[in-house]
């Protein structure tokens, strides 16, 4: 009897430590941080390309609020939050708001995944820059999918490592529009 409840004690000891340092490695894992000096401005000189080979002139985007996601048509979580962006994108497109999609894939990945699942707001290819970029705006990881709101001054106002729903999404737009009016 003795035998059988010290290692139940064992056992729930074990689960508890488990469960404090996943708890603590998730902390870490899905954290941001600020984004470096320049990070936006760097962005703001860049000319990205579509699948298409179309050329997206990203100094457009300034004085909009701009939506960027980092996505990978391998990410699980990428893939399953597009249908929200995508409806954001719908309801703001009108408002102000630039939405675009970095694919960190290959260009062939990115290609084939738009043609089973298309979205309508831009997509354009990121590369391994587009990794880069994702770092020096505040996601240090690397890790996918990554969001981030940049509001009409430039200025990174949220930052998301992780799947965003529509909700989360629109309360972002919607703080950035509302300080704009």
């Amino acid at each position: 009897m003795q035998k059988n409840r010290s290692s139940w004690i064992l056992i729930l000891a074990a689960a508890v430590i488990a469960t404090t340092l996943g708890a603590a490695l998730s902390l870490y894992t899905f954290r941001t941080t600020p984004a470096a000096d320049g990070a936006v401005e760097a962005l703001w000189t860049s000319e990205l390309r579509s699948p298409s080979g179309e050329i997206h002139a990203t100094d457009a985007w300034r004085g909009k609020i701009v939506v960027i996601n980092f996505w990978a048509s391998w990410c699980p979580p990428c893939v399953e939050e597009m249908p929200d962006l995508n409806r954001s994108y719908e309801k703001y497109r009108s408002k102000n708001v630039v939405f675009v999609g970095i694919g960190v894939d290959s260009p062939s990945n990115i290609r084939e995944f738009l043609s089973k699942t298309p979205v309508s707001y831009p997509i354009v290819l990121g590369g391994l820059e587009g990794g880069n970029w994702a770092k020096s705006l505040g996601n240090p990881s690397g890790g996918l999918p990554f969001t981030v709101l940049i509001d009409e001054k430039g200025s990174i106002k949220k930052t998301k490592l992780g799947k965003i729903d529509e909700v989360e999404l629109n309360s972002w737009i919607d703080s950035a529009i509302l300080p704009a009016k």
